[in-house]
């Protein structure tokens, strides 16, 4: 029993940190095609990883409380993410629209890994779910382990999840090579991608102006 219940922190972190990152967003839609590109898998999993485990352990030490008195800073991270979303949908509409960039092959982005990155981190960083979810959700439920070391458990569970999850979804993303050879996959893929894009933009100016 002594094992079992030294062990629950870090499963229950693992086990939320699964729940809250597997859905579709537009920093999953980000690493899926780099992924299916085979262009910087390693560099983008483990920067998107590495991220959240930062925010995790941040919102874990208390980050969480302080950020959640000034709701004014998530909104301004609210609307500058809103209008990187919007561009990026943008882009992907163009690729779904011009057949010459939708091969899946090593001329398909251009891009080198620190510009692949810093777009990374945008969709990261700018995205204030991503805050509200690792800073401010998993840093107040941590608040259920008063001593550091189960509280410190859960967090390295929760952040985990995110290393396991990006990186299957970046390396797990070749099993449907064979179905993206085809522009027509590329084209709905991209068409998709922007949609979450522009959604989620949408979502963020709509609580950004009904504040």
């Amino acid at each position: 029993m002594a094992a079992t219940s030294s062990h629950a922190p870090f499963l229950a972190g693992l086990l939320l940190g699964a729940s809250l990152i597997i859905a579709i967003g537009a920093q999953n839609a980000f690493v899926l095609r780099q992924g299916l590109l085979q262009r910087h898998r390693f560099s983008v999993a483990l920067f998107c990883a590495l991220s959240d485990a930062a925010l995790i352990a941040a919102g874990v030490s208390g980050l969480g409380a302080a950020i959640g008195q000034h709701p004014r800073a998530l909104a301004v991270v609210a609307c500058a993410g809103a209008l990187l979303l919007i561009w990026y949908g943008i882009q992907a509409l163009r690729r779904a629209i011009h057949p010459r960039v939708l091969a899946a092959d090593a001329h398909a982005d251009t891009g080198t890994v620190w510009q692949v990155l810093a777009t990374c981190a945008a969709f990261t960083w700018l995205n204030p779910h991503v805050y509200l979810d690792t800073v401010l959700l998993i840093g107040s439920l941590a608040s259920a382990w008063p001593l550091l070391e189960p509280r410190m458990l859960f967090a390295v569970g929760a952040a985990t999840a995110s290393f396991i999850w990006f990186f299957s979804l970046s390396y797990g993303a070749r099993l449907l090579a064979p179905l993206f050879r085809k522009p027509m996959a590329w084209r709905v893929l991209d068409v998709l991608i922007a949609i979450v894009m522009w959604s989620i933009a949408g979502k963020l100016l709509l609580s950004f102006l009904t504040r």
